[in-house]
């Protein structure tokens, strides 16, 4: 039981962190007055790509969320818990 609650717990940080990353993207873009056709085509990728990981019906890979933040000047930071 212990070790489910964990796992629990951790998946749901998890779900709050990309979360937070995704809700920057989302008013970063907007911010900008940038459609995601647009945001696409300056990425390279798919729109449909950018309103899967909008909508949260897809959690997007580490490169690819690098992609999209670029054209909207934003930044990844690491830091410790």
């Amino acid at each position: 039981r212990r070790y489910v609650s964990s796992i629990d717990t951790e998946s749901h940080r998890s779900v709050e962190e990309i979360a937070s990353i995704v809700s920057s993207m989302i008013e970063r873009r907007t911010a900008m007055d940038i459609s995601q056709r647009t945001l696409a085509e300056r990425c390279g990728l798919p729109q449909s790509s950018i309103a899967r990981i909008e909508s949260f019906k897809t959690t997007a890979k580490i490169d690819t969320l690098l992609k999209f933040m670029q054209p909207l000047e934003l930044k990844l930071q690491v830091a410790a818990l």
